[in-house]
């Protein structure tokens, strides 16, 4: 029975005598994680209490217990410690080291990317983790960004090590009894064909994350966990750089070689990683990428082919009758597109060949009509018949080259048919979820119905129509035959429940889940829109129920641009999506330098739909102005012109000196710069104001004294 959690000290369930625990913190397919008070040791720890229906089975607790131990000793700083392992009542747990911060999914959700600097800094401290791991034989097989914790401090530490491990299987029944292979959207293309992995499968998850850090998105998406996962085993993954035309170049070599097809090409070890992440960040050349790509893009088609042809088709299960050029269902094929873009899904060379014959006539036809025309150009009597016939008999080769063209184009149609003939994958004896991830990554629709029978273990496939190895068109649907269970359950409407609820409703009946997203415009973001099996089918109790979970409107928050410059703020908004309906617009401001992002509008964190029209204002410096016409006004009547609304201009009066009886005394003389003038706003202008002049007092005093000594002089004279 799991766990009840109360807001109540004294109603807490306490694991062991020891662990109580408090609150949920987390819940995945397997397990809930519940953050708990170590009593022994006064301490907060996680605990990741394991649904009940997987621990009936002995195998799986002696593996998860073996796992459990080998996980315990992995003491790395970025690893999250696991500290202790036990039973409670009907169900197992462990005990982990409690991080407080948030997962490297919360951040990425929140930020939407992060700058090339500081993915290439996370990745580095993800891959000495995996480094650690790998040279104590543990493999992850579940690196993800919701398994990247980053503390408060800024430490980065990484969590469920050998638990992924435990969960996945590999080398015992555990595969054979539906065991969870990963997620989706991060395992390798070996994990997703039920190939054994190796160190390597947990750098092409790491690629995928050091992908979605610097893009905001994984490189594959798709409807349901089976559609990623023939994505990561059929298509090319996409390169950093397309989706966002900052990231730098050798960062981008660095996630295209994580995110090889075959294992052999990819980075061998988690330290080489960290070595060229290194060089990245201190601005050197980079070794691992600088080694593959001097081997040529070319010969990397060649390698990958030939390698496919070994050891990359879709394994046992999916690969049983298939042959010859069919068995590149699973091969790294991308190169060899990328060569001939315009192929699209031609898998042959036949059709290669009869597009290039088709083409042939038609340009031998022009050619023919030349010398037709040159055999009647002399005049003779008979010369309108030839022509006439000459023109009758062009009409007759345009007609045939026609009716041939169009014969072709049907029989190469009739090819085309015959070579989406395939083999149908032999799935019997396998568990019902291996055999429709094997059926759908081999191109097949699977329908799946329970029936009773004694001799075949519960959820196991017994009989398949068709058959194994009958040749079928590809894309019809295969019908499994599962070995029902003494107890069953028909998938409840979920539709409309937020995650939380109809997590909790499927755990009531028995059921497990996964989780995957989808844009919807009508279900609100958060709510479930259906589930896979859908509602009312039939599933033995603990299997597995994938609820597809609406992520709202096909929307993107607009970035923060505010202070870029124009190019850098094309480049940010291409990074997240927004390529088309983006204007710039120059706007006056006496703020912000000319040249740099203002605001947008609609604004920054809001969600548009990224064909939105979005305006972004960017500086053209303060505004000009001209100096208004103030001559011949007031002190009080200037300054108020001068700094009405829309001018914005800082008056500096001057005083002028003017003769006694100026009329222009009092009032505003002239202006530097002169009226009329454009001035930036905010801009300080002279103003001169006309005053009394103080030197008429001193002027009479002169004159007196002249006058008195001219008059003293003339009586002396007379006398």
């Amino acid at each position: 029975m799991k766990p009840t959690v109360t807001d109540t000290s004294a109603a807490r369930p306490v694991l062991n005598g020891r662990y109580e625990l408090h609150r949920r913190i987390a819940r995945g397919g397997m397990a809930d994680v519940f953050l708990a008070k170590d009593q022994l040791l006064d301490r907060p720890v996680a605990v990741k209490v394991l649904f009940p229906q997987f621990a009936a089975e002995p195998s799986f607790v002696a593996r998860f217990r073996r796992e459990a131990q080998a996980a315990a000793n992995l003491n790395h700083p970025s690893i999250v410690a696991v500290y202790d392992w036990g039973e409670h009542e009907d169900t197992y747990f462990i005990v982990m080291e409690y991080v407080e911060g948030q997962t490297l999914a919360e951040l990425i959700a929140g930020e939407g990317h992060l700058s090339p600097d500081r993915a290439a800094a996370i990745t580095i401290d993800v891959a000495a983790a995996l480094g650690f791991a790998h040279r104590n034989g543990t493999v992850h097989r579940d690196v993800k960004p919701g398994n990247i914790m980053i503390t408060k401090s800024g430490q980065i530490k990484v969590a469920d090590f050998g638990i992924a491990r435990a969960f996945g299987g590999g080398d015992d029944e555990l595969t054979q009894t539906g065991s969870v292979m990963g997620t989706a959207s991060y395992f390798s293309p070996e994990q997703a064909q039920g190939k054994p992995v190796d160190p390597r499968s947990d750098l092409y998850s790491l690629g995928v994350v050091l992908f979605e850090m610097l893009v905001g998105e994984p490189p594959f998406v798709g409807n349901s966990p089976v559609a990623i996962a023939y994505k990561h085993v059929q298509e090319p993954a996409p390169r950093a750089i397309s989706r966002n035309p900052a990231v730098p170049a050798p960062l981008d070599g660095v996630v295209e070689r994580l995110l090889r097809k075959n294992p052999a090409e990819r980075y061998p070890a988690a330290e080489e990683v960290r070595a060229d992440l290194r060089r990245f960040r201190e601005g050197q050349p980079l070794v691992g990428v600088a080694q593959q790509a001097s081997n040529g893009a070319h010969g990397r088609a060649v390698a990958a082919g030939a390698a496919g042809a070994v050891g990359y088709h879709a394994g046992a299960a999916v690969t049983g009758g298939i042959t010859g050029t069919d068995s590149t269902l699973a091969m790294p094929v991308a190169p060899a597109r990328a060569a001939m873009p315009t192929r699209g899904q031609d898998t042959g060379s036949s059709r290669a060949v009869i597009d290039t014959s088709r083409a042939v006539p038609a340009s031998a036809a022009v050619r023919q009509e030349e010398p037709v025309e040159e055999y009647y150009e002399p005049p003779s009597r008979t010369g309108v018949f030839v022509i006439m016939l000459a023109l009758l008999l062009a009409a007759l080769v345009v007609l045939i080259l026609y009716i041939s063209s169009t014969v072709g184009q049907n029989e190469s149609g009739e090819e085309e048919v015959a070579a989406e003939l395939v083999a149908v994958p032999s799935v019997v004896n396998l568990s019902a979820t291996d055999a429709e991830v094997d059926l759908r990554l081999a191109g097949f629709e699977v329908e799946a119905r329970l029936e009773e029978n004694p001799d075949v273990e519960p959820n196991i496939v017994f009989r398949q129509e068709p058959g194994a190895d009958e040749q079928v068109e590809l894309g019809s649907t295969v019908v499994i035959f599962v070995s029902k269970a003494a107890e069953t359950e028909r998938i409840p409407r979920l539709e409309g429940l937020t995650l939380e609820q109809a997590q909790d409703r499927l755990d009531e009946i028995g059921l497990t889940n996964d989780v995957d997203r989808e844009f919807n415009e009508l279900i609100p973001e958060g709510q479930v829109i259906r589930t896979e099996p859908p509602e009312n089918s039939e599933v033995n109790k603990g299997s597995q129920v994938v609820l597809i979970v609406s992520n709202g409107p096909d929307q993107v928050a607009i970035p923060q641009l505010a202070g870029q410059d124009v190019a850098t703020a094309t480049a940010t908004m291409r990074s997240v999506g927004f390529t088309t309906n983006v204007v710039f617009k120059e706007e006056s401001s006496g703020t912000v330098p000319a040249g740099r992002v203002i605001r947008s509008e609609p604004p920054a964190g809001q969600k548009e739909s990224l064909d939105a029209a979005i305006t972004i204002f960017v500086s053209g410096g303060p505004a000009q102005v001209q100096v208004p016409q103030i001559q011949n006004l007031s002190r009080e009547a200037a300054e108020a012109a001068l700094t009405a609304d829309g001018l914005q201009l800082v008056p500096q009066f001057i005083d002028l000196p003017l003769p006694p009886g100026d009329p222009r005394i009092g009032l505003v003389v002239d202006t530097n710069p002169g009226i009329g003038s454009p001035v930036p706003q905010g801009s300080a202008v002279q103003v001169r104001i006309g005053v009394q002049s103080q030197e008429t007092t001193t002027t009479p005093p002169p004159t007196t004294t002249t006058t008195q000594p001219q008059s003293t002089t003339t009586t002396t004279a007379e006398e």
